[in-house]
């Protein structure tokens, strides 16, 4: 039994010899803690000019379709505008008042006690004469006249006339004052304006 024993001391001992190697201290080379800037600095320098470029064509975009937008809405007014004048010269061509009148000037007049045709036998119903201008109207509305209370009479106001004697007073202070005022008025204000 004495063998196996020596081999095992022999045993742990070398594997306690390279504990101890290994676990001595020893100088490592310094590994190299700096990663490679230059591919970091060109990819944030490329994010961040995309980014610019970016912003800038949206803004130009936005830009360009506020534009269209405000022409489109001023075309719009335009049109708008357009549609009413052409609604409201429509409304005064069908102005029943002025069809009356035109079909007057052209030489038509209305009829004055017209006549029927009925549809399911042919039979004409009522008594069918013939107009003529003089059995016709005007057809144009009367004129139109304001109502006394905006149209009062002028009121006069009576000025009593002067008697001779006022009238020769006047004159004489006009012809004093003319003489003395006028040569006291043109001397009197020197200043330059």
């Amino acid at each position: 039994m004495s063998s196996p024993l020596p081999q095992s001391r022999v045993r742990v001992q070398r594997i306690a010899e390279a504990a101890v190697e290994r676990a001595r201290l020893r100088v490592v080379p310094r590994l190299s803690s700096r990663a490679p800037r230059v591919p970091f600095v060109t990819l944030v320098s490329l994010l961040l000019v995309a980014g610019v470029v970016g912003l800038l064509m949206f803004n130009t975009n936005m830009q360009q379709n506020s534009f269209a937008a405000t022409e489109l809405e001023q075309q719009a007014n335009e049109l708008t505008s357009r549609e009413q004048t052409l609604q409201m010269e429509l409304e005064k061509l069908r102005d029943p008042q002025r069809l009356a009148e035109k079909a007057q000037s052209m030489g038509m007049v209305p009829a004055v006690y017209p006549a029927f045709v009925r549809l399911s036998d042919g039979k004409v119903l009522g008594e069918p004469t013939v107009s003529t201008a003089e059995n016709g109207f005007d057809a144009r509305p009367p004129e139109a006249r304001k109502p006394k209370a905006l149209d009062p009479p002028p009121i006069e106001i009576k000025v009593p006339a002067k008697t001779k004697a006022q009238r020769r007073a006047e004159a004489r202070q006009r012809t004093r004052s003319g003489s003395n005022g006028s040569t006291s008025t043109n001397q009197g204000d020197r200043s330059e304006r």
